[in-house]
């Protein structure tokens, strides 16, 4: 039996959610882990260590008073107004109580750079509703102690169960054409190695911004129509768009921030995953 680690209670908003329940899987059997879900469900109720809560409806207060928790992970989706008003309680959360808030952000902070892949320090700007969010929370953390935070910028996740797949798979299925974009580059990841990877970044209490992605760059509809070869389907729909004439980059390589060499992932690694 694992000897749980009782150094950190680890509350996990958004455990109900794809990446929320791979880290709950991954911490639950080392650390006092907690994770809190949205909509009704008995597997979740029944577990004592879930908690419901409705971001637009809850105060975020109430559970981190009952939980305690020493790291805070933000996987949670939903009204970007309440998540903002969310985040500041628990930025105030963390400081009072000497706690850590590992937030999940994306590659869509960069989303208005086309020419380059990003790296940790490069500015963030964004021309998406979603990349201006996520844009808005991290400059909250940004002006906090360096001990309080952890920014992790996401690309795309893929994983066996992942709703990317599952996209994929229902548009085969009903034969939807499914959109690829021949002049998106970007990098990847799987939901195994995020976990593994923040669950190493938790053991040694790591600070900072860190990007998560492959090592190497992919074009999206490539990368897209290996993943259909990789499930065997034969002769799927797709449809090619064209937002622009040129190569457009949307990838987070890491530079500053690099994690050791069995933490790192190429995108032929998630490929092979899926063909399992």
């Amino acid at each position: 039996m694992k000897e749980i680690n009782n150094k950190h209670r680890i509350l996990i908003l958004g455990a109900s959610g794809f990446i929320g329940q791979a880290l709950y899987k991954e911490l639950c059997g080392y650390f006092r882990t907690f994770g809190t879900y949205c909509r009704d469900n008995y597997a979740f109720y029944k577990n004592q260590h879930y908690f419901q809560y409705n971001i637009e409806e809850d105060d975020i207060f109430e559970i981190l008073d009952i939980v305690k928790p020493t790291i805070i992970i933000s996987a949670i989706r939903g009204n970007f107004s309440a998540q903002i008003i969310a985040h500041q309680h628990i930025t105030e959360y963390v400081i009072a109580n000497n706690s850590k808030l590992i937030f999940l952000s994306s590659a869509n902070v960069f989303d208005a750079y086309s020419k380059f892949p990003s790296y940790e320090i490069d500015k963030t700007l964004s021309h998406s509703m979603y990349g201006h969010f996520k844009i808005k929370i991290e400059n909250m953390l940004l002006r906090l102690p360096k001990q309080y935070y952890t920014i992790i910028r996401l690309p795309m996740v893929f994983g066996a169960q992942s709703p990317r797949i599952q996209e994929i798979k229902f548009h085969i299925k009903e034969k939807i054409p499914f959109e690829v974009f021949p002049n998106l580059i970007m990098n990847v990841t799987t939901d195994t190695k995020v976990t593994q990877q923040i669950h190493y970044l938790i053991n040694r209490n790591k600070k900072g911004i860190f990007h998560l992605g492959s090592e190497d760059l992919v074009h999206h509809d490539d990368f897209i129509k290996e993943i259909i070869a990789s499930l065997n389907i034969k002769n799927p729909l797709l449809k090619q768009v064209y937002t622009t004439n040129d190569d457009r980059y949307l990838a987070v390589l890491s530079k500053e921030n690099k994690l050791p060499k069995h933490l790192q992932l190429l995108s032929q690694e998630i490929l092979t995953e899926l063909e399992v």
